[in-house]
């Protein structure tokens, strides 16, 4: 496929920073080398290289660095090698043109996130950092990219320290059981029917402890828990002088942390204050936004990392940080979109509760999305961080900032700048003053009084 292009966008590709989604590099890298970049883009989350465009430092004119090839077929030999990778990569490549050039092509190539542990042909693996494709060297690390990828999962590994005994016997199996439509209760049958233990060491999995272990921190060599923290802020940078006595961790069968934690969440946002447009009360978030983010962070957690969900609570927003990254071909951009499942064992065996507290990845999110936009709210914020994934929730309307001020006038009589901060999220006082000034402007609002700075109180003109 070729595409023409203006100067514009010829000029955005020779000077955009490379980084963790784009790499350009010149018509004479060799085929081994592009299949370093293309493999490591595939094993983290994708993104793209461009070939016939030279580095900044051989060339400091921007558009002078556009020296592609004289022909298309010119990047056989690239193509070829991309094409000959095992496991296969999904790619898409398009030659582009300059519209003020006659023969002069760039081979822009797309990658895909890949679900496998992607090689080069000298059977090197690499991942993206930043502006590098990174040489992946171990079993050890080699086997963190397959759990990362949800390649593998560490839900059917063996629990050393827990006794089939246990589990058999314990209360949240013997419920579990009593509610589901099956002739043959028997606990022992139940786990082996389901692949919940070694039928040859008799070692519980670690799908059989998370779910029906009383306590299974306890018996994880990796922490498993919900630790639940309070912050006295609004802050984005988080001040440990803001850390609050509030500081939980629930452990308990899976069914049971999710509502324990979601309780324990409803019971710490009762405690923090911020300005709405009702007054100053309590923030609070649709129960079935939380639940499933909640519910999401410890099903498609990455049960091979050693830490805990951290949720965090602010005086103006709930962040879920959950183990591991998106798992398969989810990414942040297509969240809503995709489906995935790093521990289908789990989900599947949680979605046979008949208060079912799971969805698929997609549909979950799709309905935490919707009921923030129901309430009124800007939609969740997720974000990747290493090896972790952020859903942050905002105490925030989802009007623009002069409207806010408006109806906040309409119904308190005035407004200033505090609170205009708590309604909008805008955390500058700075910021809060410019809003009153361009509306001040245009006549919308005038001061109440002679007072200056953040205590002057405005009213509509």
């Amino acid at each position: 496929m070729l595409r023409e292009i203006d100067d514009e966008e010829a000029n955005f590709y020779c000077t955009e920073d490379e980084g963790d989604f784009f790499d350009r590099k010149a018509f004479e890298i060799r085929p081994a080398n592009l299949e370093k970049i293309v493999v490591a883009f595939a094993n983290s989350d994708g993104g793209e290289v461009l070939v016939g465009i030279k580095d900044e430092k051989h060339e400091p004119d921007p558009l002078k660095r556009w020296v592609g090839a004289d022909s298309r077929e010119a990047y056989n030999q690239h193509l070829d090698a991309l094409i000959r990778l095992n496991p296969t990569v999904d790619f898409k490549h398009v030659f582009l043109k300059r519209k003020s050039m006659s023969r002069n092509y760039v081979l822009k190539i797309s990658v895909g996130k890949g679900l496998e542990v992607h090689e080069a042909s000298d059977k090197s693996v690499y991942v993206r950092k930043g502006a590098q494709s990174l040489v992946v060297r171990g079993a050890a690390k080699l086997m963190e990219l397959a759990y990362a990828k949800g390649k593998i999962s560490a839900e059917d590994n063996d629990v050393e320290n827990a006794r089939i005994d246990d589990i058999e016997k314990s209360p949240a199996l013997t419920s579990y059981i009593a509610q589901l439509p099956i002739t043959d209760k028997d606990p022992l049958s139940f786990l082996l029917q389901e692949n919940l233990f070694n039928p040859e060491t008799w070692i519980p999995k670690t799908s059989s402890v998370l779910l029906f272990s009383e306590n299974p921190s306890a018996l994880m060599r990796s922490q498993c828990a919900i630790r639940i923290v309070r912050y006295d802020t609004q802050k984005d940078d988080i001040d440990r002088d803001a850390l609050t006595s509030d500081i939980f961790s629930i452990e308990a069968p899976l069914h049971l942390q999710v509502s324990e934690a979601l309780k324990k969440i409803k019971e710490m946002l009762d405690k923090c204050n911020a300005w709405s447009l009702n007054g100053y009360q309590p923030i609070s978030f649709p129960d079935e936004a939380l639940w499933e983010i909640l519910v999401n962070s410890v099903i498609h957690r990455d049960y091979s990392i050693s830490d805990n969900v951290l949720v965090s609570i602010f005086n103006n927003r709930v962040e879920i940080k959950s183990p591991g990254r998106l798992p398969g071909l989810v990414t942040v951009n297509n969240i809503l979109d995709n489906r995935a499942s790093r521990n289908p064992k789990l989900v599947r065996l949680l979605s046979k509760y008949r208060s079912t507290p799971n969805k698929d990845l997609g549909e979950g999110m799709n309905t935490a999305f919707q009921r923030m936009r129901d309430f009124g709210f800007v939609e969740p914020v997720v974000q990747q961080v290493d090896n972790y994934v952020i859903v942050t929730l905002y105490h925030r309307p989802n009007k623009p900032a002069e409207n806010l001020v408006l109806t906040f006038i309409e119904n308190h009589g005035s407004i200033n700048n505090a609170q205009l901060r708590d309604l909008a999220g805008v955390l500058s006082p700075e910021q809060a003053t410019a809003i009153f000034g361009g509306m001040k402007d245009r006549n919308l609002i005038r001061r109440l009084d002679e007072s200056t700075g953040a205590k002057v109180k405005w009213v509509k003109a």
